[in-house]
């Protein structure tokens, strides 16, 4: 089983996604402001490498930004590379 998880400290947070209670990988990201934040790191566990947990990170951001009216400026190149493949997420590009 596998949950995600958002911490948050007002300057800095991060997605953590959990494979049987275990930290399995996760998302880094720094606010710009009050209505962005910039995703600066995506990572995943070797032992959990290919289970699609990294898109499953972006994409628990993307719906955090969508809830919250924010915007995402995707630095990592991981999380880059997702928007530019995947057009139904532009909406939340900063």
């Amino acid at each position: 089983m596998t949950k995600i998880e958002r911490e948050d400290n007002g300057k800095k947070g991060r997605f953590v996604i959990y494979d049987n209670n275990e930290e399995a990988g996760e998302m880094t990201f720094t606010w710009a402001g009050k209505e962005k934040f910039i995703i600066d790191h995506t990572g995943v566990e070797d032992k959990f490498g290919g289970k699609g947990y990294a898109k499953a990170l972006v994409m628990a951001g993307v719906e955090y930004a969508r809830e919250n009216d924010l915007k995402i400026i995707p630095l990592c190149p991981y999380a880059k590379s997702r928007f530019n493949k995947d057009k139904s997420i532009a909406d939340v590009l900063a």
